[in-house]
């Protein structure tokens, strides 16, 4: 019997056999291959994606600068902390850039100081009685649209507003001309008015403001304009005299802004510079 089934497995069988077990190891080993491959290749993505990225995020061993380095390159960024002050740059009053712009600057400011030194000097003729010289300024001094009355250096103050004295005198002697502080429409002018004698009166309009200005005891007959004219800043209107409640040469100036009455002197130095 054992004998027969031996003899039943031919030589054609046993080929057969083995190509079986071939193709059974075969498969075996490639499945093990296949995801070693698999792996692999994964594995290369993620060396691939990473190591470019740790590259750059790592410093280089010889990226270390010292402060001299970076002054050596950019000498702008370097403080020295010897050098170093904490006292601020002191640049004066000035924000102007430009020369003519410093100048400007420059000449508001002693107009400024010029006007602070009248108001004083007013105060004082005037009883103790101040004004507030901030609101005075109505244009730029020495933009030409106010004029001193007199010529700078032909007059002095005797004294100014206070009590009932609504003007300063300005002490000239007889014959000194007088100019419109101001362009504008005359108003009155006449050979007497008043106390104010021989008197001119103008309206005028000055950085918006409504302006009146008076000039008074002037000479008889040296009225050089008439009610209703034009006139510009610094036409020559009339001389100096002692006409009307006077007792010596000198221009009576009187200065009304908006209907409220200024101290002259003050005003001019705030405007006329």
């Amino acid at each position: 019997m054992v004998t027969d089934i031996q003899s039943a497995n031919t030589p054609e069988d046993r080929p057969l056999a083995r190509r079986t077990t071939a193709r059974v190891s075969a498969r075996t080993v490639v499945k093990p291959l296949r995801s070693v491959a698999i792996f692999g290749a994964v594995g290369a993505l993620v060396a691939a994606v990473a190591l470019p990225a740790y590259a750059a995020s790592k410093p280089a061993e010889n990226a270390a600068t010292t402060v001299q380095q970076m002054a050596a390159v950019d000498a702008q960024s370097l403080v020295v902390a010897s050098q170093a002050t904490s006292a601020p740059l002191d640049r004066g009053t000035f924000t102007a850039t430009t020369p003519d712009e410093i100048e400007k600057k420059k000449a508001e400011e002693a107009a400024a100081a010029r006007a602070a030194a009248a108001a004083s000097t007013a105060s004082a003729s005037s009883g103790g009685r101040t004004f507030d010289i901030g609101a005075y300024a109505l244009v730029s001094p020495g933009s030409g649209e106010v004029r001193y009355p007199l010529p700078q250096g032909s007059y002095s103050v005797s004294r100014t507003v206070g009590g009932a004295h609504n003007g300063a005198d300005m002490l000239a002697p007889q014959g000194t001309p007088i100019y419109a502080a101001a362009a504008g429409v005359v108003r009155q002018s006449a050979e007497s008015i008043g106390g104010y004698g021989v008197a001119v009166m103008i309206d005028s309009v000055v950085g918006g403001q409504r302006v009146q200005t008076t000039y008074g005891h002037m000479t008889y007959g040296s009225r050089q304009v008439q009610a209703g004219e034009s006139v510009a800043a610094g036409q020559l209107i009339g001389f100096v005299g002692s006409t009307g409640r006077s007792t010596a040469n000198h221009l009576h100036f009187e200065v009304w802004v908006n209907g409220g009455l200024l101290e002259p002197i003050a005003w001019l130095a705030a405007n006329a510079g």
